[in-house]
């Protein structure tokens, strides 16, 4: 293989190490806001559907417990605010990984308007 062809081989598995990354964390973020979407929910019909002195199965891997309606809002409400944290950190970091993408792209484009220009001014001088 050629030179030019290695180095457009590198570049092409450059960009898509980087888009992979960025897809990988927007599926992350989906995953998240579903599993925040269905605690919501699950909080709403806590608060509305059931009085404070009930106590409700809650589903812990392969068994359920009966915990006391408060204790289990409770308990959903840190996981909203950790899945909350968990999807505003993985926000951040995905600017910062198309910004990536976006930088690796652009650098490529400019190499090339540089190299098409040369050639020009080569064929022209020539």
């Amino acid at each position: 293989m050629d030179a030019e062809s290695q180095r457009a081989l590198e570049y092409l598995t450059e960009v898509e190490e980087a888009a992979e990354d960025v897809l990988t964390t927007k599926q992350q973020i989906v995953d998240l806001d579903t599993k925040r979407n269905k605690n919501r929910e699950a909080l709403n019909a806590l608060k509305h559907e059931m009085s404070d002195s009930e106590k409700v199965k809650v589903c812990f891997g392969n068994m359920f417990i009966k915990f006391p309606n408060s204790k289990t809002r409770e308990m959903i409400q840190k996981d909203q605010e950790q899945l909350d944290k968990e999807i505003n950190d993985l926000r951040k970091g995905l600017k910062a990984k198309v910004n990536g993408l976006n930088e690796i792209q652009a650098l490529k484009a400019r190499k090339n308007t540089v190299i098409t220009s040369a050639k020009a001014l080569q064929v022209f001088m020539g």
